[in-house]
């Protein structure tokens, strides 16, 4: 325990020393107070003006966001976490503090994308459990959070549940349930539990931009864009320090992104990045909008930069496939083993990437072999998106009559497919090209580009060329199984969202 420590003070020192600023609710507060001195008449001022509170320090700040469950500042987290640890050298007994630094692990594993923290994560919050194993509520959270960066999300559920049941008043636990209950495919339980933290936040004092980001998210889902969009501006806006705030603005690009908007993700992109440095996720929002815009050099330094910050192995495989789309064969394939190495160390450290592997493998691999990990995938959490992609799978499998069945569930609303995706209907429609049914096919496939011209620099122009060999539909009308308008195949995804041409969130600046 005490040479692990050790090393990991060593690691952060230097990083630790910079210093961020404020925590949003300190620094409004101060200008509110400023806003009214003004008003008062000199005398006054004198007589009404009380002391000011000093401004939290990085340990503050960061327990505060690790607390509250948003993204913490690299600097105030490294600070937390040698705090944290040189008082359970002291005081080995502390449950709260071993929950502490448990929940700050696991953030600094997905900030860094080294899962290696997430075995520390498990052994300080299992610790916290054995010395405080009643209500502790901290710890739950904790476990939660971690079963979610694993891509475990029954754990999730679990620990998300019994969060709840102990503290129902107390709103950290909620946004962590729904994304447990997205990933095992419950999407009445997700949508029963966002009315529920909005109904605590409306009885009580809660006001946090996450709550707001998060219903902002399931907004998405269900094609509720307008209402997406406004929820992110509020968010962004509330943003209670620099890397929140960043997190609020790469959701915001990423959702742009999702609709077409390329100058508008980049623009997002470029402020997260303004905003917290440290935000490899803001890098990859900008590479992948410049890659659409054909400005693939910075595309490929941006991947870099953001590789360079943490070895995800999604953006591996987007800058494999960027490298694939311009003829650079060599380099994509170095990336694609950059991808299975990360994966492999990944799942040494508990994390599970057989969906993300096996779509990897369905498009760039072995067919078969992605059909074996997301058959498993399906059994253990069957979510919108193990069906999409064992569909996927089966197809290039070359079973495409089952393949259609998991494509069909990924799309149909009765079966809680709300998500307007352009690869979802991408891969139906390629499905149902394979199985000769011209309308269907035809239908998804434009359904795709109109959702996002440039979801994919691979598969965008695959679309645009069976489009073209489809031709113009006929004038006889459907005549295949599962084209009347809101039947079993899901032809509610026929026609885009009403709103589909909503604004993002005008905060971000350009």
């Amino acid at each position: 325990m005490e040479s692990g420590m050790e090393s990991e003070e060593r690691r952060f020192g230097a990083v630790g020393r910079t210093m961020r600023r404020a925590l949003g609710w300190t620094m409004a507060g101060g200008a509110v107070l400023a806003g009214v001195l003004v008003l008062l008449p000199d005398g006054e001022q004198q007589h009404q003006q009380q002391p000011v509170a000093p401004a939290p320090g990085p340990k503050a700040r960061a327990r505060a966001a690790v607390a509250a469950g948003v993204p913490a500042a690299m600097p105030d987290l490294a600070e937390l976490i040698g705090d944290r640890e040189r008082r359970l050298r002291r005081h080995p007994e502390d449950g709260r503090s071993w929950a502490v630094l448990g929940t700050a692990y696991v953030e600094r594993g997905r900030r860094t994308g080294v899962a290696a923290d997430f075995p520390r994560a498990e052994r300080a919050l299992g610790y916290s459990l054995k010395v405080r194993p009643s209500r502790n509520v901290e710890a739950y959270d904790g476990l939660a959070a971690l079963a979610t960066a694993r891509h475990d999300f029954p754990a999730a559920r679990q620990w998300g549940e019994q969060a709840v049941r102990v503290a129902p008043e107390r709103w950290t636990a909620y946004p962590l349930l729904i994304d447990a209950y997205d990933g095992v495919g419950d999407y009445r339980a997700a949508r029963r539990t966002l009315d529920q933290l909005l109904a605590l936040r409306s009885r009580s004092a809660v006001t946090a931009p996450a709550v707001t980001a998060r219903a902002a998210q399931v907004y998405w889902d269900q094609g509720r864009r307008e209402d997406a969009a406004a929820a992110l501006s509020d968010a962004a806006a509330g943003a209670r320090g620099p890397a929140e705030r960043a997190a609020y603005l790469v959701l915001a690009g990423e959702l742009a992104w999702q609709r077409g908007d390329l100058e508008q993700s980049l623009r997002y992109g470029t402020a997260a990045l303004h905003s917290d440095p440290d935000e490899h996720a803001a890098l990859a929002v900008r590479a992948r909008a410049l890659a659409a815009l054909g400005r693939t050099e910075e595309a490929v330094r941006a991947y870099r930069s953001a590789l360079a910050k943490a070895r995800s192995p999604r953006y591996a495989l987007e800058l494999g496939e960027l490298y694939e789309s311009l003829g650079r064969q060599g380099e994509a394939r170095a990336q694609y083993g950059v991808l299975r190495e990360t994966v492999r160390a990944d799942a040494e450290a508990g994390v599970n990437h057989d969906l993300f592997l096996g779509l990897f493998e369905a498009d760039h691999g072995d067919p078969e072999r992605a059909v074996r990990l997301l058959r498993g995938e399906w059994e253990r959490q069957p979510s919108l998106r193990a069906a999409d992609a064992l569909g996927w799978a089966l197809h290039r499998a070359g079973e495409d009559e089952e393949a259609l069945v998991f494509a069909t569930r990924a799309t149909d609303r009765a079966h809680g497919g709300e998500v307007r995706s352009a690869l979802y209907a991408y891969h139906r429609g390629e499905i149902e090209y394979a199985l000769e049914r011209p309308g269907p096919a035809r239908r998804h496939l434009a359904e795709a580009l109109r959702l996002n011209p440039y979801f994919s620099l691979l598969h965008a122009p695959v679309v645009r060329e069976a489009l073209g060999e489809l031709g113009e539909p006929s004038d006889e009308g459907p005549a295949e199984l599962g084209e009347q308008p809101g039947g079993p195949s899901g032809d509610a995804s026929a026609e885009p969202p009403a709103d589909a041409s909503a604004e993002p969130p005008a905060e971000a600046p350009a």
